[in-house]
């Protein structure tokens, strides 16, 4: 597999540093890519430095993925209008280990090959480096003129903010290029990949060790990650979409990349999937032909679920997914766990009812018409159930006046009524 044919067919080369293809090539090859590590779980976006590192060890090259300790607690000003906030150590470690076990589920660090991937953090090599000797050893190789040309410092300071950049932003592509000298020195490490914000300071790595150790190394970026409507991809209403279940469970992970637009699905599937040209224009013709389908979305979520989850986290979000679009039963309403079964269900109006008169028993046609108010009459909703239209909790009401009690509550506490196809009601026993 040719690295840079097989980025380039998917839309994620913006810029190449003459020489790289070559060099990769020629040899087995060590490349690497920063990861911020200022929480203790990527987002997706992450995701396409992860993919980059993952493609480049299907190619049969070395991964490292660097954990940016020391750059993390200075703060990269690149694309960004203020200073970060800086992190302790023990956050730090305790960020870095949670990263490693979302990249192996992406990366192989366990094989004997020469090409395993490997973990590192620039703050085991920073900690120890006086600042006497960093400026005297690295900084008088690279000239204020050279840093202040870069496009990171340059709309920082020409930026709307007042406040300008500090010395201790001004210094990280400094400190970028010397993470790429020490791995080039110590790793054998001779490209650096990353987002095309990153050029800039990938570059000023290439030109220190050029002049430090009069070596040849290279730079790779991929294009910055935008929706079809320009907006920011990877934000949602209610922040990130997180790798951890913790923060962004795999039903809402799933139903992320399901409603991507068409547009960006096609571009998506090609960025974070590893299938082949082949299958991946296969499903586009699939989508051009029949688009209500949604064939690229679905596939799309399917892959990426599985990547990032299991497929046991994938077939659970698909049937929970179903309960509001599909012919599930009661059984899978059943099944689900009270957090996913409540994002299913969010948005959706809601009543509160009393679990005591539910314990005695309560029609039907009084507990949507009384204790709570789905329906505005008796009388239509009598013809609702006539028609079929009225469902608890996935299942037929064969009569509006059946008596309803506590045998019907989901996790002791929620009955779904169902007006229609479309319209959901939670009943919150009480």
């Amino acid at each position: 597999m040719n690295f840079v044919e097989e980025l380039r067919w998917r839309g994620m080369i913006h810029e190449i540093m003459p020489g790289t293809e070559e060099q990769l090539q020629k040899e087995l090859t060590s490349g690497y890519v920063g990861i911020d590590p200022t929480a203790d779980s990527l987002h997706i976006g992450h995701l396409v430095g992860v993919m980059i590192l993952k493609h480049f060890q299907r190619a049969g090259h070395r991964p490292i993925a660097l954990i940016g300790g020391a750059t993390g607690m200075i703060g990269d000003p690149s694309m960004k209008s203020a200073e970060r906030n800086l992190l302790d150590e023990a956050t730090l470690r305790h960020n870095q280990e949670s990263l490693k076990k979302q990249l192996a589920k992406f990366l192989d660090f366990e094989s004997d090959k020469p090409n395993a991937a490997l973990l590192v953090n620039n703050y085991d090599w920073m900690k120890d480096f006086s600042f006497l000797n960093f400026i005297r050893d690295i900084g008088k190789h690279i000239t204020v003129n050279y840093m202040m040309s870069k496009d990171s410092v340059k709309k920082r300071l020409n930026g709307e903010s007042s406040e300008g950049m500090s010395f201790t932003e001004f210094s990280y592509q400094l400190m970028q290029g010397y993470d790429f000298l020490h791995l080039y020195q110590t790793l054998g490490c001779r490209i650096q990949m990353g987002g095309s914000d990153q050029w800039g300071n990938i570059t000023t790595g290439t030109e220190l060790i050029r002049r430090k150790a009069g070596g040849e190394a290279f730079a790779l970026v991929c294009p910055l990650i935008t929706k079809a409507d320009g907006t920011k991809f990877g934000k949602t209403e209610s922040g990130n979409v997180w790798l951890d279940r913790r923060y962004t469970s795999p039903y809402k992970f799933y139903q992320f990349w399901l409603n991507v637009s068409d547009e960006d699905a096609e571009k998506y599937i090609k960025i974070f999937t590893a299938l082949d040209k082949e299958e991946i224009e296969g499903l586009v013709v699939e989508q051009k032909a029949a688009p209500h389908l949604r064939a690229l979305q679905k596939r799309l979520a399917k892959e990426i679920t599985i990547m990032v989850h299991s497929e046991e986290d994938y077939n659970q979000a698909v049937e929970a997914s179903n309960i509001l679009f599909g012919n599930a039963t009661a059984d899978a309403l059943k099944k689900l766990d009270e957090e996913t079964f409540l994002q299913v269900f969010e948005g959706v109006p809601t009543f509160d009812i009393s679990k005591d008169e539910l314990a005695a028993g309560i029609k039907a046609v009084d507990l949507l018409t009384e204790k709570a108010a789905v329906f505005p009459s008796k009388g239509e909703m009598r013809k609702t159930v006539q028609a079929g239209g009225v469902m608890i909790n996935k299942e037929k009401l064969e009569n509006f006046d059946d008596a309803i009690d506590a045998s019907s509550l989901i996790a002791e506490k929620y009955i779904i009524a169902q007006k229609g196809k479309k319209n959901y009601f939670l009943l919150i026993a009480k």
